[in-house]
C-alpha cells in the first residue's frame, strides 16, 4: 500500500470507525469520556487496525500475535466485556454511573481529527 493508498483508508476507516462509535453509544445507553481526548484516540486506533488487519481490534491491548487476535473476534470492537456486561478497557463507551462519563453520545470526524492533535495517519 503506498502511503497515498494508506492516508485514503486511514480517512475512509476513521469515518467509518467515528459513524460506528456514534451509533454504538446511542443503541447501547453509553457515553464517551468527559475528556473527548479519550474517545478520539480510541476510535483512530480502531480505524488504523480496521486498515492493517482489517477488522477494529482493540487498540488498548498489548497483542502478542495480532493477526491471531483479530481473527479469533474476542477483542473486535465491541470486545466480547462490553457486549456482555457493558465494560470498555479503552474507556471509549462509559455507563451512566462512570465517574469518567460525559453528556456526549456523539463526536465528529472533525473532532476526532482535531482532538488527536496531527496524530500520524490523519
Amino acid at each position: 500500500m503506498t502511503d497515498e493508498e494508506r492516508e485514503v483508508a486511514m480517512d475512509k476507516a476513521l469515518k467509518a470507525m467515528t459513524a460506528f462509535s456514534n451509533k454504538y453509544t446511542t443503541n447501547t445507553g453509553t457515553y464517551y469520556c468527559e475528556d473527548k481526548g479519550i474517545p478520539a484516540v480510541v476510535i483512530k486506533g480502531l480505524a488504523e487496525h480496521k486498515v492493517t488487519l482489517g477488522t477494529p481490534l482493540c487498540p488498548c491491548r498489548f497483542y502478542e500475535d495480532k493477526e491471531k487476535e483479530a481473527k479469533e473476534g474476542y477483542w473486535n470492537c465491541p470486545c466480547a466485556p462490553m457486549r456482555e456486561r457493558h465494560e470498555c478497557h479503552c474507556m471509549l463507551f462509559l455507563t451512566e454511573e462512570n465517574d469518567f462519563a460525559g453528556d456526549d453520545q456523539t463526536i465528529s470526524y472533525e473532532e476526532v481529527k482535531d482532538r488527536c492533535g496531527g496524530c500520524e495517519g490523519l
